[in-house]
């Protein structure tokens, strides 16, 4: 499983990350870990970041993809991963979609958790202003106005993605303004969809699927079952045992038999009496 979680900021990306690799066992690919990870380990694209990230710059799409390209070759990488974060620009895109192709990998999907900004926005006031009435401190990053210029950021940069996935056939869009757990549902039920985890086999834990043999078995009883009353009322038609639209046979056959017996006998009767006129 390999997939692209897209969404503003408070969208609820990191959550739905986490359930999805604790639930599949799948690795979650974060540029800013990646980047410490690969500064820390002294890679050769890692020392490159470092020495950008001393600076004060922003890291160059070719050195962020290099460190991508080397997470990937990792063993913990072979049953799929999550991408928070990245790409954010289409080039980004581009760029990632050429190293999953050399890589032979195919992205599975792009989620992208469609939210309302001023919906968001309320959500931050809320809880700041209780953060605040309860004496607790309010992070830096976590103001209105601080989300105000993230979510300007979003549409500016990462919005263009939507369009560039949706051309590919990849883009499965969500309403991120759902409970949590409603949005954990519809993800688990998009991803069986397009087949990138299995679905359920049975709702009763247990049930045996039905084979060839066992279906041809009941198909064979439930004819059976249905020639039975047929048989019944063919053998009471000629029995003429039940008053039936089959019993009306045997009745007209005694009748015809009876008619035919009372002609015989009015037959012989005139017979004797030309045979006197004879004599006579």
């Amino acid at each position: 499983m390999r997939l692209i979680l897209l969404g503003p900021p408070g969208s609820g990306k990191g959550t739905q990350a986490q359930r999805l690799v604790q639930r599949y066992g799948i690795i979650q690919l974060s540029t800013g870990e990646m980047l410490r990870a690969a500064v820390a380990a002294q890679t050769a694209v890692g020392l490159k970041a470092k020495d950008v990230m001393a600076s004060g710059g922003l890291v160059p799409d070719d050195i962020v993809i290099g460190i991508i390209s080397d997470r990937l070759d990792q063993p913990d990488a072979a049953k799929g991963f999550i991408l928070d974060g990245f790409p954010r620009t289409v080039p980004q895109a581009e760029a990632l979609d050429e190293l999953l192709k050399k890589k032979r990998m195919r992205l599975d999907a792009v989620i992208e958790l469609r939210v309302n900004e001023s919906a968001l926005l309320q959500r931050v006031e809320s809880r700041v202003a209780e953060m605040r009435a309860r004496g607790e401190e309010v992070r830096i990053d976590d103001t209105p106005e601080v989300l105000t210029k993230r979510l300007a950021s979003y549409r500016a940069l990462t919005e263009p993605l939507i369009h560039y996935y949706s051309e590919r056939r990849k883009l499965l869009t969500l309403d991120g303004m759902m409970t949590i757990e409603h949005v954990t549902r519809e993800i688990t039920r998009i991803l069986a969809a397009i087949g990138a985890v299995e679905a359920k086999a049975s709702s009763k834990p247990g049930a045996a699927k039905p084979t060839a043999k066992s279906a041809r078995l009941a198909g064979g009883k439930a004819s059976k079952a249905r020639r039975a009353p047929r048989k019944a009322a063919k053998a009471s038609r000629k029995g003429g045992k039940m008053v039936s639209k089959g019993s009306k046979k045997p009745i007209r056959k005694a009748a015809a038999s009876s008619k035919a017996a009372g002609g015989r006998k009015t037959t012989k009767a005139a017979k004797k009496v030309t045979k006197k006129r004879a004599k006579a």
